[in-house]
């Protein structure tokens, strides 16, 4: 905490006169006179706000609300890795590493590349643990998706955790009218408490998850690869699923109701996947399911379908073949054809083609609905509707 008002306009770049402007205004509030933490951090985010243009009615009104009591999360990271800023070519002679490679790492996380030219203590050090794995002998291609895959996980995370604690705990204070001091010390605790947690939960969920896929995927993933003599490419079960009349719905009960509906549809089918399957992603209504055991998946879908009462119904298409495998995602012909089949279907059903027919058990029935023409494909696919043999 700086000890007086000078200190404070030394700090922020601004003058003692401004200062005293911001507080009077109401724009920084003070505790007694005092420069506590929570109004230090609030004037920091004043001087930054007014150097980007933002007007001082503008402030004052967003300080009466208590919408910059967040700036206190800065403090929370102490001084951004600490140390003296280093450009590329000092982090190169630092760690070793070619300024072209540095890039390519940097790029590949999702950090900017300006960003480059001011690189932090906690920068550098990561750029040295990155070039320890990379020195270990690991192939720069599968290198450079895993850091893309690490900082796309890593982005979404960041970015749910600050606006959950916005939407969930800052907005309720501010319709609760809590004091601007108050709120900037409560969330200061909260966020305080939490954060020292994140690292910890996190590593525990990796590993865990890590040791899942191992026991549960990797023999079943060398044998596909095996199967294919290009590197990077695997053969795997693909299914996707959607809401049949989602938009309707929407229109009918609005966005908050409906999004609830696909809430609820995706946490159905996340709980009921065979363990070698998992969601690889979601858009919108839909989900992309991708799994090893091809007649598991089919099992699934057909019995996840028998479950279904309530409207709307989803729909379900299924296939298998070749795919390329490139930063946690699949592409490729089998993966498009597998999207148009579900797109084929209507609610209630689920339609195979004809590779997963072949592998099915006998315990469910296929019935043909012939040669469909699906968009996007010269060919015509071989479409069945797939259900339960005890029920046809």
């Amino acid at each position: 905490m700086a000890d007086s008002l000078t200190d404070v306009a030394r700090a922020l770049s601004v003058s003692p006169a401004t200062l005293r402007r911001w507080v009077a205004e109401g724009i920084v509030p003070l505790r007694d006179g005092e420069w506590t933490p929570a109004a230090l951090a609030q004037a920091r985010i004043v001087a930054r706000m007014r150097a980007r243009g933002h007007s001082l009615a503008q402030l004052r009104g967003a300080a009466k609300q208590g919408r910059l009591a967040y700036g206190y999360l800065e403090d929370l990271f102490g001084d951004e890795g600490g140390g003296a800023p280093r450009t590329l070519e000092e982090a190169v002679e630092e760690t070793g590493m070619e300024a072209e490679l540095i890039r390519r790492i940097w790029a590949a996380a999702g950090f900017p590349a300006a960003s480059l030219e001011a690189l932090s203590d906690d920068d550098v050090a990561l750029l040295r643990s990155l070039g320890t794995v990379l020195d270990s002998g690991l192939p720069l291609v599968a290198f450079l998706q895993i850091v893309r895959v690490y900082g796309q996980a890593l982005a979404q995370i960041a970015d749910a955790e600050v606006k959950l604690f916005h939407l969930f705990v800052h907005e309720p204070m501010i319709r609760d009218g809590a004091p601007v001091l108050e709120m900037a010390e409560e969330l200061s605790g909260l966020a305080s408490e939490l954060l020292p947690l994140s690292g910890p939960i996190m590593e525990s969920l990796h590993t865990r998850l890590l040791r899942h896929f191992l026991e549960q995927d990797v023999v079943g993933h060398l044998e596909l690869v095996a199967d294919d003599a290009q590197l990077g490419r695997m053969r795997v079960a693909i299914c996707f699923a959607d809401l049949a009349g989602y938009t309707r719905l929407t229109e009918e009960v609005g966005e908050e109701e409906a999004l609830e509906v696909v809430e609820r549809f995706v946490e159905q089918v996340t709980e009921t996947l065979p363990d070698d399957a998992r969601v690889i992603k979601t858009i919108g209504d839909e989900v992309m399911v991708v799994g090893t055991d091809l007649g598991a998946l089919v099992d699934w879908a057909v019995g996840f379908q028998a479950l279904q009462t309530e409207r709307p119904l989803p729909r379900i298409g299924l296939h298998a073949g070749s795919v390329l495998y490139r930063d946690g995602d699949y592409y490729g012909r089998a993966v498009n054809l597998a999207s148009r089949v579900a797109a084929r279907a209507t609610g209630g059903e689920v339609l195979v083609t004809r590779e997963v027919r072949a592998v099915a058990g006998r315990h469910l029935a296929f019935q043909p609905i012939g040669e469909v023409k699906l968009k996007g494909f010269d060919e015509a696919t071989e479409l069945f509707l797939a259900r339960s043999a005890a029920g046809r």
